[in-house]
C-alpha cells in the first residue's frame, strides 16, 4: 500500500479526529501533515494491513499529545481515548481494563493515563496537570488499586498470598464492566 492510497482513504477521518482534539483547523492541518509524514516514513514497518486504521489513529493521537506537551497545554482525557479501532470480537483482559479505566473518577484516570499509558514520568504528569508531585503519586497509586478492585468486581479475580491478582475472565456476557461500556 502506498502513502497516497492511505491518504485518500483516511485523511478526512484523521483530520476530523485531530480537529475534535485541538479545535483549530489551521493547527489540525499542520498535525495532519505531521501525522502523514510519520505514516509515510514508517509505512513499511506495518506488518498487518488489517491494523492500518488503528495504527494511523494511534500515530495521530500521539502527534496531538506531542503538540499539547510542546505547547504546555493540559490534555483532558475523554472516553474516546479508550476506544480503539481494532477492538476484537473476543473478550480479553484489555477489554476489561479499558472499561475499568473509563469508569475511574477523572482525578485518578488522568494522572494514570498520562503516566502508565502515555509513559510520562510522574514529575512530568505533576507539571502538566499543575498538581503537587505527592498528590499525583497518590492519585496514580489509588488508580492502580481501583483497577485491581475493578478486576475483582468485574470478573471475580482474587489477590493471591503473594499479592498478585489472579483469576479467569468470564464470558463477555457475564462481565459486569464490559457490558456497561
Amino acid at each position: 500500500m502506498k502513502t497516497k492510497d492511505v491518504w485518500n482513504t483516511y485523511a478526512d477521518a484523521i483530520k476530523y479526529f485531530i480537529v475534535s482534539k485541538v479545535n483549530d483547523a489551521v493547527v489540525a492541518d499542520d498535525l495532519l501533515q505531521e501525522t502523514f509524514i510519520k505514516v509515510h516514513t514508517k509505512l513499511n514497518t506495518l506488518k498487518d494491513e488489517d491494523k492500518l486504521k488503528s495504527w494511523i489513529f494511534s500515530i495521530a493521537r500521539y502527534t496531538v499529545l506531542d503538540y499539547f506537551r510542546s505547547k504546555k497545554i493540559v490534555y483532558e482525557t475523554t472516553d474516546d481515548d479508550f476506544v480503539f479501532e481494532d477492538q476484537k470480537l473476543e473478550h480479553t483482559k484489555a477489554d476489561c481494563l479499558r472499561g475499568i479505566i473509563k469508569s475511574l473518577p477523572k482525578k485518578y484516570r488522568d494522572p494514570l493515563f498520562l503516566s502508565d499509558i502515555q509513559g510520562l514520568k510522574q514529575a512530568q504528569v505533576s507539571k502538566q496537570l499543575q498538581l503537587p508531585l505527592p498528590t499525583v503519586k497518590s492519585q496514580i497509586q489509588r488508580a492502580r488499586k481501583l483497577i485491581a478492585q475493578g478486576f475483582m468486581d468485574c470478573c471475580d479475580f482474587k489477590v493471591n498470598e503473594n499479592g498478585y491478582l489472579v483469576g479467569e475472565l468470564k464470558e463477555k456476557a457475564d462481565c459486569k464492566v464490559c457490558n456497561t461500556h
